[in-house]
């Protein structure tokens, strides 16, 4: 089974998708996704469907939901259901005081994001940019959307989806910071652009594109987005920019060789950026 998390949420048996409309009964199949091959307890289930206010029924209705997923496992099945001893059992499999759906070893979005996520935390933090850049790219490249974005997400559920979407602006941050160290300032002008619109108050990302802005020859703009960034602060969190920041003012005020994008590049003066 494949599962993709990463947007809305699909899961597919060689190519068939294995859907579910149902709210509670996706719930739990979600859950069960995140947690692939790995046993996931009644408890757990239980707390994400219904939290603190289970019905009285609750394990009764838990087996109808876990009998609907396996249904539409064993729709998607087909014929290969025969290869497996037990069916649709043999994917969604009973163990003691919980579930877990063998993926059978399908490929998992969230793995596969979180595997070159880390490889390409290292590389930034061994200064090959270029590495780093890559494997940031490939990495968000497997996004579609926020995580599990059409699941009405309990407890658990949200509180991965937001690390998720946390770790995907991490990567973004790192992703950017690799391809202005390798000069592309020029092209990152535009993605900046609308990723400091979308967030009016993330200093990182409002940093960079001052950077990006100043080595494109656009000193001015780059003080005006300051002048917005501290204005919004100030309004909407009565917070003046951090001292980061208004170290990157003073240095495209003084046109400081710091921001020299060979000498960045190259490895010498440090990247006036803030890590997300």
């Amino acid at each position: 089974m494949d599962i993709s998390v990463l947007g809305p949420f699909r899961a597919t048996l060689a190519g068939v998708p294995v859907h579910l409309t149902a709210v509670k009964p996706r719930k739990v199949f979600a859950l069960l996704a995140l947690q692939a091959d790995e046993v996931v307890s009644v408890a757990s289930l239980v707390e994400e469907v219904w939290g603190e206010s289970p019905p009285r029924s609750v394990q009764t209705t838990l087996q109808t939901y876990i009998l609907q997923i396996r249904h539409v496992i064993g729709a998607a099945l087909g014929d290969e259901r025969a290869e497996l001893p037990h069916g649709a059992k043999s994917v969604l499999v009973t163990e003691p005081g919980g579930y877990r759906l063998d993926t059978q070893g399908g490929l998992i979005d969230a793995r596969e994001y979180d595997a070159l996520s880390s490889v390409g935390h290292r590389a930034l933090e061994q200064g090959d940019w270029a590495e780093a850049a890559s494997y940031f790219g490939r990495a968000l490249a497997l996004w579609h959307g926020r995580a599990l974005a059409d699941v009405q997400c309990g407890a658990q559920l949200e509180v991965e989806a937001t690390r998720l979407d946390e770790s995907r602006m991490s990567v973004l941050h790192g992703r950017i910071e690799a391809d202005l160290r390798l000069g592309r300032h020029h092209e990152l002008v535009g993605e900046l652009s609308g990723l400091a619109a979308r967030h009016p108050l993330h200093e990182g990302l409002h940093e960079q594109l001052m950077l990006a802005l100043y080595r494109a020859g656009r000193r001015s703009d780059a003080l005006e987005v300051y002048r917005h960034l501290r204005t919004a602060l100030n309004q909407s969190l009565g917070l003046d920019p951090s001292p980061g920041l208004e170290h990157l003012h003073r240095a495209v005020l003084d046109s400081s060789p710091r921001l020299d994008p060979v000498g960045a590049s190259a490895g010498g003066a440090p990247l006036l950026v803030s890590p997300y």
